[in-house]
């Protein structure tokens, strides 16, 4: 197993690309934290797991725009397991599709707080603790950080700034064996992109549009984002820091 015995902390664990990440670290026999403001569904899911095993999974309650909440949760699980070897700032939101004149400047701070400011709260918070085991920061960030998307200016650029942050903490923290990575997905089939669907004129449409964007034609499970993500944590890519891997299907080829 790729992570037994070993401690990750995921946020937004509770559904969607989250979930993926707390199902794969648990199948490697790791101690799971989600940091979830969605306890409930964030309970169902560990007590699912942890008859499974091999490894185990805890629901801490916490709401990522706070980031006293974010501190106090990273305390919560570094006193549950003892120690902490990897966080996955997963957590996030996107928004309705918007056109710039009618997305405000609280908007954007606002959806700046959920997606950014949260990556950069719980690195800063999880930094103290990865200095003791020489453990890895995973940020998931989006190929909108890159590519950019059609009516997301603000989603897109708080996706951009997690991968600048990425590549900055990958420099800052290199020297003390940490090492931090960005997964930016394309489309993945989750709760959150069903609802960014359902803003549209034509929910069906538009998803069967994104699945086809991929060469494969189909969008990404949240699993085979989570795999990714344990790729990164592990010492399998131990000479790995300061990248945003791209896991897109092809969905940025054939242009």
């Amino acid at each position: 197993m790729r992570f037994k015995n070993r401690s990750v902390i995921v946020t937004g664990g509770s559904k969607g690309i989250g979930a993926g990440c707390v199902r794969v670290f648990c199948s490697e026999g790791a101690l799971v934290a989600n940091l979830d403001i969605d306890t409930a569904a964030g309970d169902a899911l560990a007590t699912e797991l942890n008859e499974a095993g091999p490894g185990r999974v805890i629901t801490i309650g916490c709401d990522v725009r706070d980031h006293e909440q974010i501190r106090a949760a990273i305390e919560q699980t570094v006193g549950e397991f003892g120690r902490l070897d990897c966080i996955i700032n997963n957590a996030g939101a996107h928004p309705p599709a918007t056109t710039i004149d009618d997305t405000s400047v609280d908007d954007v701070q606002s959806l700046m707080q959920m997606n950014f400011v949260s990556t950069f709260a719980g690195c800063k918070y999880a930094v103290p603790h990865l200095r003791k085991t020489r453990g890895s920061i995973v940020n998931v960030s989006s190929m909108t950080a890159v590519l950019g998307q059609k009516r997301s200016s603000a989603y897109a650029s708080t996706k951009a700034a997690q991968l600048g942050l990425t590549k900055a903490l990958a420099v800052e923290l290199g020297h003390e064996g940490i090492r931090v990575n960005a997964v930016l997905p394309s489309n993945v089939d989750t709760p959150l992109m069903r609802e960014w669907a359902d803003t549209l004129d034509d929910p069906a449409t538009a998803l069967k549009r994104v699945s086809e964007l991929q060469v494969f034609g189909r969008m990404a499970s949240p699993e085979e984002i989570g795999r990714v993500c344990l790729f990164l944590a592990s010492d399998d890519a131990s000479f790995v820091t300061g990248q945003g891997i791209e896991a897109e299907g092809g969905a940025s080829l054939d242009y």
